[in-house]
């Protein structure tokens, strides 16, 4: 099931969870010298593909993976990969982001911002660049854009995804009114013309508004609408 998916009820368990999204309190990058880190009982390094513990109480040894994970008392352990490199997450329900955290505001649904859009796939062996969160950069394949109409203004978002539908990271001015920096924005598979609905309803917070330990992807400046777009998830609520 897709986030767009989700009742609210079903998303803020999946975020307020004891190892829910705002649960991640450290993401620790590994090399293939054992140490220990913040947070996590045990020895961890990075070796032939694998996240590698040893002395983990309860468990004594571990080989994860990358996107599989173990329990540790109350933690659970998650491996990560990226562009070859590996980590170490922690997820942590005394986390003080998830404890702090209150609510999901959401702007009013509003069906004016479900807005006709055009897909234009991009030219074999297009790269693109993505820069996240940390700074880190990497190339991707280039997938396409789709083309929408907002407040008069043509843009063309780019967007990832494939045959099974699209996405986007965008911004908008309701950044600079107290929402979140920026989104993610599921988009329709298009049909054989192209054509495809960009509804903004279904904008959603991309992990790292929840905790500053994710390595979300940034907009790209084609994403970067002028606009407010009041629709879609709209901040983390915190106490």
């Amino acid at each position: 099931m897709s986030i767009t998916e989700l009742s609210i009820t079903e998303r803020w368990n999946q975020v307020h969870a004891p190892h829910g999204t705002a649960a991640l309190r450290f993401t620790h990058w590994l090399d293939a010298e054992p140490q220990s880190y913040d947070g996590v009982p045990g020895r961890w390094w990075a070796a032939d593909g694998l996240v590698h513990g040893e002395d983990v109480p309860g468990l004594g040894a571990v080989r994860l993976e990358p996107f599989t994970h173990v329990t540790a008392g109350e933690l659970q352990l998650r491996a990560f990969a990226r562009d070859g490199a590996l980590a170490l997450r922690v997820y942590d329900p005394e986390n003080p982001d998830r404890l702090r955290l209150k609510a999901i505001e959401s702007f009013e649904k509003d069906a004016a911002w479900a807005l006709p859009g055009r897909f234009v796939p991009a030219t074999a062996g297009e790269e693109r660049q993505v820069r996240s969160v940390d700074g880190h950069e990497s190339t991707h394949s280039a997938v396409g854009t789709v083309a929408v109409t907002i407040a008069g203004d043509e843009y063309h978002l780019v967007v990832s995804g494939d045959e099974g539908g699209l996405s986007a990271v965008i911004t908008d001015a309701t950044a600079a009114d107290g929402a979140y920096r920026f989104r993610f924005l599921p988009i329709g598979e298009p049909d054989a013309a192209g054509a495809t609905t960009v509804d903004f309803n279904q904008a959603y917070l991309p992990p790292c508004a929840f905790s500053d330990q994710y390595v979300c992807p940034l907009p790209p400046p084609a994403n970067r609408i002028t606009a407010a777009v009041t629709a879609g998830e709209r901040r983390a609520v915190r106490s």
